[in-house]
């Protein structure tokens, strides 16, 4: 009995730790242009119970990259960014689902799962350059498809949204 009480509350404080992780830092408050709002079920704001983020706020987090293909575009190609979870975690995000818009009001719910079960990159450049509202950007949602099989469905065709704007966090 002793051990699973201690088993829950290792498996509670390891699911909390990204929200009292992001609860620690005040997040600043943007200085330039916003390019992404994030609302919801989030620990962590800056702005009217949202967070708010500007390119240097965004390009201070971990950067990864990814090189795949794309059902909108031709061979693979190489995109830079950061990725969904790390900003996921970063505002202390609990929830099961993320409503994401884009400028042109394309909206989709993404299960949060996704972002754990694969390396989904928030990309904001795209072979070696800065994504722009006329090409997709300055964000955009890219799953890693080339890596895995069922990732290569029109179900996650979907979630992949360029021009992100904003994310609710339910």
């Amino acid at each position: 009995m002793m051990r699973r009480r201690l088993t829950c509350l290792s498996l509670t404080g390891a699911l909390l730790m990204p929200v009292m992780l992001a609860m620690a830092d005040p997040l600043p408050a943007p200085e330039g242009p916003v390019l992404l709002r994030v609302s919801g079920e989030i620990g962590k704001t800056n702005v009217d119970n949202q967070a708010h983020f500007d390119r240097t706020m965004l390009d201070a987090l971990p950067r990864q990259t990814l090189d795949t293909s794309t059902v909108v575009t031709d061979g693979v190609n190489h995109f830079e960014g950061f990725l969904m979870r790390d900003l996921l975690a970063h505002v202390g995000a609990q929830g099961e689902s993320a409503v994401a818009t884009a400028l042109n009001d394309y909206v989709v719910d993404i299960p949060l799962e996704d972002f754990h079960d694969f390396e989904v990159l928030v990309a904001d450049s795209m072979d070696g350059e800065r994504l722009t509202p006329r090409d997709k950007g300055p964000l955009w949602i890219v799953y890693p498809r080339d890596d895995h099989g069922e990732l290569q469905d029109i179900r996650y065709d979907y979630r992949w949204v360029w021009q992100l704007e904003s994310l609710e966090i339910r």
